[in-house]
């Protein structure tokens, strides 16, 4: 949100002060402001007011007018205007010789032949508005070569402060509420703002209004007739324009000025379409059209402004297309009420349109404040419009009130929490100039808070103790070391299981890690033909490619490679990332935190870059838990698995995970030249098991002996779990040595080393065990090759 410092000025007086360090000292004490302070005016110079004394078309141009103009000099100018609103006896903006306009200065020149010395000026092109219609037309009654800056408020000073920083503050969303903070900052008094007594109005009519759902807390209105003005002040447009609104009507930026200025959003209605006003839901979807020209959807939850049973706004969001003011409107009924914060949230997301309105509306705005706004809405139109008439008295229904907050303390407990000693006189003084009430006995205090602060933000005894040490300045506080005992902390075993995962996979394999958003991204899994697998979904999603979380880390780890595949022609990442595994039986997200592995090559064959996945995953086994890993075949059906190439993980008996080749349909779409291969392993899962430790044995001192086995088989698992079975103590390891593959099928050859602790092994004494692997092998189908 942006604010102008010239806006504060106007409730307080800041002069003699340096403001740029009362924004420093906002930032620290209330809220967070951006790092870009805006100067605005600070490039314009030379820009006074003159008056055009004659107009004449140019001979070879049909947009260019040749001008003779009277800028206060004693002579009249020369000057070449493409503008089409001019005419003889405007006053205008005009930049004279040697003037800056940003990083440019006026100087002579010619254009379309003719000599043009200086340059009658937009309210765009001086930064003043988005108005480039035109030059700019002055009004006002004031000496020809003026400085405009002496005419205008042009001359500001512009800060920004984070919206997230505002959230439960919902009276910091207009000027008025930021100038009280400055004046609590600076010690100086805040000025009340000028409204108009309503009560004067009391004899006439009240307009017709009704709350049939009490999700609308407050509603006020008023009625006005005999409008003739529709363009705003300069100075108005001003600031709305430096503060990221543009100028439409007066009416308009009337309501939009009060809500920069008092954080409270109003809407003006054209009373010739609003006469019976109606709040309330509908039973039955509907479509309506809102003042953007966009047909939305509108359900039963939404509530509506209506004139009588035809909704005219979406209550807090946006008003309709139907009752919006236009050219010739010359009365209004002005709405000013306040709504149920969760209900215009949840209707912006189901509508998929946030405003500047819905936004403070979300924040659970002061009911107490409708009334003020158009008492102060009445005080700025008649000021500018003074042939405006009210013609309605105040209106006003309310469905809900905050319950009063007050808070007793004493300063033993503002000691006791700040750790410093502040004087009585000091607290009454920061509380009293914030708004809340203080009565104050002896050390005792009873504080009343304010109705702005009184909706969510203050509500406890520390929350007092807040505003007075924030006030006060966190800065000033003596830095003292605080004496508490520190423990050690042991870490988890899953927590200490990741770290020495990614020691091993960036120390030991150069592998690159990510990080992501637990979102399946629809776009980027559409890109790649992965199909998104139904789980758990945001509600009220407005985008898809939000609406889903995921189930695998693999899907975005292989959208993530293909953004990266001329980063090099190999390469490996991986990831510690969470999923969900859809609902528990207790209604609750079954998260899991999960490592996903993914290597990419094109040098590398598919065989060779699946193995040395195998043995990364084994190695992370071995290192961690001392356990060897175990591979079964998988039958599962998947858009980025391959059909075939498949297999579950188990270490120690419990499946860990899955390792796999990635599906060639999805493959050719990251890389039609490369290879790649993934692991997921539930990292959950894999620290539950045991470490096995390290056994020490001594080697014997007699010879081993190895025997090679070559089995026609496609797969070694089988030949493992024979030679497993067998239950040798004498045999003290089994390696593959040697596959081989012609067109008789394929072949593994296996190692299996035998030893004896206390003497040397004859053949005969293996070939028992032997010939029973190679036996039990048989009648699985297995043959010996020959």
């Amino acid at each position: 949100m942006f604010l102008s410092m010239n806006w504060i000025s106007e409730f307080v007086d800041l002069s003699g002060l340096d403001k740029l360090s009362l924004i420093n000292k906002f930032s620290l004490s209330t809220a967070e402001v951006e790092n870009e302070i805006f100067f605005k005016g600070s490039d314009l110079s030379g820009i006074v007011v003159a008056e055009i004394k004659s107009v004449e078309p140019h001979p070879e141009s049909k947009k260019l007018h040749l001008l003779k103009v009277d800028a206060g000099e004693g002579k009249l100018v020369d000057v070449v205007c493409g503008a089409p609103n001019v005419r003889v006896g405007m006053k205008t903006a005009f930049a004279k010789v040697g003037a800056r306009i940003g990083e440019i200065e006026i100087s002579p020149r010619k254009l379309a032949g003719y000599l043009s010395c200086g340059m009658c000026c937009s309210e765009k092109e001086l930064g003043l508005s988005d108005s480039n219609d035109g030059i700019m037309d002055i009004t006002e009654d004031v000496k020809i070569g003026t400085d405009l800056k002496e005419l205008y408020e042009i001359d500001d000073i512009i800060f920004e402060v984070d919206n997230k920083s505002l959230t439960n503050r919902p009276d910091l969303w207009g000027h008025y509420g930021i100038a009280r903070e400055f004046a609590a900052i600076s010690g100086r008094e805040l000025r009340p703002l000028e409204v108009s007594d309503l009560k004067k109005y009391e004899g006439l009519p009240k307009l017709d209004l009704k709350i049939e759902n009490p999700l609308c807390y407050r509603y006020s209105c008023l009625r006005f007739e005999n409008i003739s003005k529709h363009t705003s002040p300069m100075n108005m447009r001003i600031r709305l324009y430096y503060c990221g609104m543009r100028s439409l009507n007066l009416l308009a930026d009337l309501t939009n000025y009060l809500m920069l200025e008092m954080g409270q959003p109003m809407h003006a209605f054209d009373s010739r379409k609003v006469d019976k006003i109606r709040v309330k839901c509908f039973d039955k979807p509907f479509k309506f059209e809102t003042l953007d020209g966009v047909e939305r959807d509108i359900d039963e939850n939404t509530l509506m402004i209506c004139n009588g049973d035809t909704p005219v706004a979406v209550a807090g969001i946006m008003g309709g297309l139907d009752s919006e003011i236009v050219e010739d409107t010359n009365s209004l009924t002005l709405e000013s009420a306040t709504f149920d914060a969760a209900s215009i949230r949840k209707s912006t997301v189901r509508l998929g349109h946030r405003t500047d309105a819905s936004q403070r509306y979300e924040k659970s705005l002061d009911p107490e404040m409708t009334v003020t706004a158009i008492a102060r809405f009445v005080k700025l139109l008649l000021d500018i419009d003074g042939g405006a008439c009210v013609t309605s008295s105040l209106t006003d229904e309310s469905a809900f009130k905050y319950d009063d907050v007050e808070l007793s303390f004493d300063k033993a407990f503002v000691d006791r929490y700040t750790g410093i000693e502040i004087e009585n006189e000091r607290i009454v003084k920061t509380l009293v100039a914030l708004g809340f009430g203080v009565e104050a006995d002896g050390d005792s205090f009873k504080v009343k808070v304010p109705s702005w602060r009184a909706t969510k933000d203050v509500t406890i005894k520390a929350d007092i103790i807040e505003e007075i040490t924030r006030i006060y300045g966190y800065d000033n506080f003596a830095v003292n070391t605080a004496a508490v005992p520190l423990y050690p902390v042991r870490e988890t075993q899953e927590k200490t299981d990741e770290d020495r995962i990614r020691d091993i996979l960036v120390k030991r394999y150069s592998m690159h890690e990510l990080h992501s958003y637990v979102w399946a991204y629809y776009d980027e899994y559409k890109e790649l033909g992965i199909e998104i697998e139904p789980n758990v979904e945001l509600v009220n999603a407005t985008n898809p490619n939000i609406k889903t979380i995921r189930r695998s880390i693999v899907p975005t780890q292989l959208c993530q490679v293909k953004y990266n595949t001329a980063y090099a022609p190999d390469f490996g990442v991986f990831e510690i990332g969470r999923v969900i595994n859809g609902l528990n039986s207790d209604g609750l997200c079954d998260e899991r935190k999960k490592l996903a592995i993914t290597l990419f090559a094109k040098t590398e064959e598919m065989e060779k870059l699946y193995l040395r996945l195998r043995d990364i995953l084994a190695t992370i086994a071995d290192d961690i838990k001392h356990m060897p890993l175990t591979f079964e075949a998988l039958s599962e059906k998947s858009s980025y698995k391959h059909p075939k190439n498949l297999n579950a993980i188990f270490c120690g008996g419990v499946k860990i995970g899955e390792i796999g080749i990635v599906n060639p349909q999805v493959s050719k779409k990251i890389d039609k030249k490369a290879n790649i291969v993934f692991a997921e392993i539930d990292i959950g899962e894999f620290a539950k098991i045991s470490n096995a430790g390290i056994k020490y044995e001594e080697p014997s001192k007699f010879p081993e002996i190895e025997i090679d086995l070559s089995f026609v088989s496609e797969k070694f698992a089988p030949i493992a779990k024979a030679i497993d079975e067998a239950n040798c103590p004498l045999i003290k390891s089994v390696s593959v040595v040697d596959t081989y593959a012609d067109e008789n099928g394929k072949s593994i050859t296996a190692r299996i080393v035998f030893s004896h602790s206390e003497k040397t092994l004859t053949r005969e004494e293996v070939m028992e065990t032997v010939d029973g692997i190679i036996a039990s092998l048989e009648k699985e189908g297995i043959m010996l090759k020959k």
